[in-house]
């Protein structure tokens, strides 16, 4: 059994880029403690022993910026660059048809933007995934959880969620190779959108375990979190 690693990182980033200029870089390729966050990533998971290769999924005009920095950090070896698509599960559907592995393979699906996985957290996911076939990593609700209704006049409470119920998702998300591809061609078949890779498996009728995650372990999304991430790095 292998472990391959997803990385989508075809994402522009609107909300990070509303605090830069026009011209500043994908969220990925911006610096983090000097080191594009990209490169905090595939750190990360080259760290892991079962990790056989990972491929990240580019926008086309970024894969020679991607692969110029994957030789200069020295990850050639161990890393394809592919092309992204327009949203994430057609990133995902391209890296996946770009893999040549078995069909009880592991498959792991990361945000790019995510830099501060630790190993621990990814072996504890491949594990989960041995045991239960599918497994992502969450934190429990530490806020009280309202459903409401959107209206004219805003937000209606219409009920309060019990805490115990809900879980933040994060990643890596980790599936059998065979459940994800067949997840993906059943969505892929009926037009079917998922907010991230669960939810395509979940649509397939497979259970899907929980890894406890990190509030460490955060998606850079917005200006303010460079300085946030680097003040993990510090610690």
């Amino acid at each position: 059994m292998r472990v391959y690693v997803i990385l989508p990182a075809a994402g522009i980033g609107t909300r990070m880029a509303a605090g830069h200029s026009a011209s500043a870089a994908p969220k990925q390729f911006l610096e983090l403690a000097g080191t594009p966050v990209l490169i905090h990533t595939l750190r990360a998971f080259a760290a892991v022993p079962e990790v056989a290769a990972m491929y990240v999924a580019v926008r086309p005009a970024e894969m020679e910026r991607l692969a110029a920095q994957v030789k200069e950090y020295g990850f050639s070896d161990r890393v394809r660059v592919v092309e992204g698509g327009d949203h994430r599960q057609e990133s995902v559907a391209n890296a996946l048809a770009a893999l040549e592995c078995d069909a009880d393979d592991i498959v792991l699906v990361h945000d790019a933007v995510r830099p501060l996985i630790d190993a621990a957290t990814i072996q504890r996911t491949i594990h989960a995934v041995e045991k239960h076939d599918a497994a992502i990593v969450g934190l429990p609700a530490v806020d009280t959880i309202k459903q409401v209704e959107r209206t004219a006049d805003g937000a209606i409470i219409t009920s309060t969620i019990p805490r115990e119920y809900i879980v933040q998702a994060q990643t890596p998300q980790g599936f059998r190779y065979h459940l994800l591809k067949r997840a993906f061609a059943e969505a892929a078949a009926d037009g079917f959108i998922g907010t991230d890779e669960a939810s395509v498996v979940e649509r397939a009728g497979a259970q899907v375990a929980v890894v406890q995650g990190s509030p460490a372990n955060f998606k850079i999304t917005q200006p303010g979190d460079l300085e946030l991430a680097e003040f993990y790095l510090r610690r």
